[in-house]
């Protein structure tokens, strides 16, 4: 398993020379439990880089507070680090406020945005709302509110049909540490409000998805999220939940490879 010498795991896979694409996972996850099934269906085309954030799966706790810079700059430095120039960023839920924060800070590192269930402007009532759930929860660990997650994470016809999915997904998340996810999580509510409406805009090509019913990435937020980068583009997958790309990655896969075709 390849680590950098700042301490993130990551893999590389796909034809060498070809347009890179570097995929980031969310909040308490890591690069193997959301885009395994992903990663083999974009490499046929691309050269895919997936990583662990900082603190997740086999990377090392970060040394500074988490915030999306610290995030961005962590990409940053592996792009640095593996001679990547430029890549086109692939971010889900959390990962989706990172790669628009490495667009806004290093515009000529990215080459495409494509924003998965990623949420945005709450509105300021609900916006105070989230970030005190996310400290008045964050003491408990991620095992406190874990079922409640999953099952917002998968329909329940996913979660009855493989138990086994859902059971790596647990395990994966209750492995985190509890103050390092405390604080992503923190990131997760409050990062939205440094990416709505940026000055200048972000001008890369962008594609935008989430699901129908992803509670916490919405519709509404991914047409907020387009409406703000001239050009992009929109799709809304029917009946899904947030997690909608690892119970249908092919649903997420088709429209990213061929957006990715069309722009790099």
């Amino acid at each position: 398993m390849p680590v950098s010498t700042a301490g993130t795991a990551y893999d590389l896979a796909g034809p060498e020379g070809a347009p890179v694409v570097a995929l980031i996972h969310g909040l308490g996850l890591t690069r193997a439990a959301t885009w395994r099934a992903m990663i083999p269906m974009l490499a046929t085309r691309f050269r895919v880089l997936s990583y662990d954030l900082c603190g997740h799966g086999d990377t090392a706790l970060p040394q500074d507070d988490p915030s999306l810079t610290v995030l961005s700059e962590q990409l940053v430095a592996l792009l640095d680090e593996l001679a990547i120039d430029k890549a086109a960023l692939v971010g889900f839920s959390l990962g989706g406020m990172i790669n628009r924060r490495c667009a806004m800070d290093h515009p000529d590192r990215v080459s495409a945005l494509c924003i998965l269930n990623s949420p945005h402007e709450r509105g300021a009532d609900q916006q105070r709302l989230v970030e005190e759930r996310a400290r008045d929860t964050s003491a408990g660990g991620p095992g406190a509110t874990i079922e409640a997650t999953l099952a917002r994470w998968f329909t329940e016809e996913f979660r009855q049909a493989h138990p086994e999915v859902l059971d790596e997904v647990r395990a994966v998340v209750m492995a985190n540490d509890h103050e390092n996810y405390a604080r992503h999580r923190f990131v997760l509510a409050a990062g939205v409000v440094e990416l709505i409406r940026p000055v200048p805009p972000i001008s890369h090509p962008a594609l935008v998805i989430t699901c129908e019913n992803d509670s916490g990435s919405t519709p509404a937020m991914s047409h907020a999220i387009a409406s703000e980068i001239q050009g992009a583009e929109v799709i809304i997958l029917p009946a899904l939940q947030h997690m909608g790309l690892v119970e249908r990655p092919e649903l997420f896969a088709e429209p990213v490879r061929a957006f990715l075709g069309r722009v790099l």
